[in-house]
């Protein structure tokens, strides 16, 4: 009897699911087909920078699994551009993982109901245009400010040598509401709380781009996700999620 077909997780469905160049006669053209999870295993790999294992654990399913998808959407891919083809992405055997669009998109709703609109905001631990990995060693935000619901201004702001726990009043006195990072201890949890600042944490990538995700209600991100400190180690690398993972990977999940 055949192995059933498990299900993938995919984090967010295609903007665009339909690619036709421009050109050529619609008539007589080649289609390719690439399933919602071939386009989820180049969503990651590729475009968010995970590895095939991140990738696999992102999606509940083997590495082998994630290679084969992924081998494939690379040769559909590759057609695509060559043959001038049109592209078409749906269908599959998956089921859209929705907890991080409820999560942001419900603490909005609320900041709604109290406000009437969204003014608020947002911090990102900030390198170099991209979601910095290590909350207690950031040397840097950008800050953003929202105003019903949209990005008005941003700008960066260096964390004055304050670290760890520290940078909560820090982010406190400059009135953050929301905090978007990448790995963090529970120390600086426990004291983000205090401060009433709304934690994030797990994401990777542009920054400018995850802010403007969060606002529409699909930020991707993992809230189990936590830095163990040991000394000095984060220079050396071993500041650790508790699936094994190192806080330098551009992917977290539990």
């Amino acid at each position: 009897m055949p192995r059933p077909n498990k299900e993938k997780r995919v984090c967010r469905l295609p903007k665009c699911k339909e690619f036709i160049p421009s050109g050529r006669p619609d008539q007589g053209q080649v289609i390719i087909f690439m399933t919602v999870e071939e386009y989820e295993c180049i969503r990651l790999i590729d475009y968010a920078g995970c590895n095939q294992e991140s990738c696999a654990k992102h999606m509940g399913t083997s590495r082998a699994t994630v290679q084969a998808l992924y081998t494939s959407a690379r040769k559909k891919l590759a057609r695509f551009l060559v043959e001038a083809a049109v592209l078409k992405i749906g269908g599959g055997n998956f089921v859209v993982e929705a907890s991080a669009a409820e999560d942001s998109q419900g603490y909005l709703n609320n900041r709604m109901a109290q406000k009437g609109d969204i003014h608020m905001k947002i911090a990102v631990t900030y390198q170099d245009g991209e979601i910095f990995q290590h909350f207690g060693h950031t040397q840097q935000f950008k800050v953003y400010q929202v105003e019903e619901g949209k990005v008005v201004s941003s700008e960066v702001v260096g964390t004055d040598g304050f670290g760890h726990g520290a940078l909560a009043g820090f982010l406190q006195e400059r009135g953050v509401e929301v905090l978007i990072c990448g790995g963090i201890g529970g120390g600086a949890r426990n004291a983000l709380a205090e401060a009433g600042i709304k934690l994030y944490p797990g994401a990777w990538g542009d920054a400018d781009a995850q802010v403007n995700s969060f606002l529409a209600g699909n930020l991707n991100y993992n809230p189990d996700t936590m830095c163990n400190h040991h000394g000095h180690g984060h220079e050396e690398g071993s500041c650790h999620h508790h699936d094994g993972g190192s806080c330098g990977d551009r992917c977290h999940h539990s």
